[in-house]
């Protein structure tokens, strides 16, 4: 059985994590299967989806991270097509990946005790995303 569904989520942009675990475990317990795996997507280039221990030490220092490697102040062939100054965001996201398949065991999600669901958006305004779900199982 596959169920596509999804949720639409407020973001900040320039890293802004969005912690989704609870929307997404309550997708699990409300669709039919009871085990299976649910694939957690974000349509768009320039925002991506993982898990984390949510928690705000550690949330900066992935934006840290992120600065690190994939700095916003340098020159990207991107905004100089473009012109919309968010290069490093495609990258980063390009990076980070669109997509998490994560197992669940009788409408569980199977995540470690620490381990969240999070959509980080990379681009360079606010915006309005859609989450995609795909709930696959028996």
């Amino acid at each position: 059985m596959v169920i596509t569904e999804g949720f639409t989520i407020q973001t900040q942009g320039f890293g802004d994590m969005v912690e989704v675990t609870a929307t997404v475990a309550a997708a699990i317990r409300q669709a039919p299967p009871t085990d299976g795996t649910v694939t957690v997507f974000i349509p768009g280039a320039t925002a991506g989806v993982t898990t984390i221990e949510y928690e705000p030490g550690l949330v900066q220092d992935f934006a840290a991270m992120w600065q690190r490697l994939v700095p916003p102040d340098i020159d990207y062939q991107h905004d100089r097509r473009w012109g919309d100054g968010n290069g490093f965001a495609h990258t980063r996201a390009s990076l980070l990946g669109p997509s998490l398949t994560v197992p669940f065991h009788q409408k569980k999600l199977l995540l470690g005790t620490w381990q969240q669901v999070v959509v980080v958006d990379f681009d360079n305004r606010p915006r309005e995303r859609q989450v995609v779900l795909q709930i696959i199982g028996e």
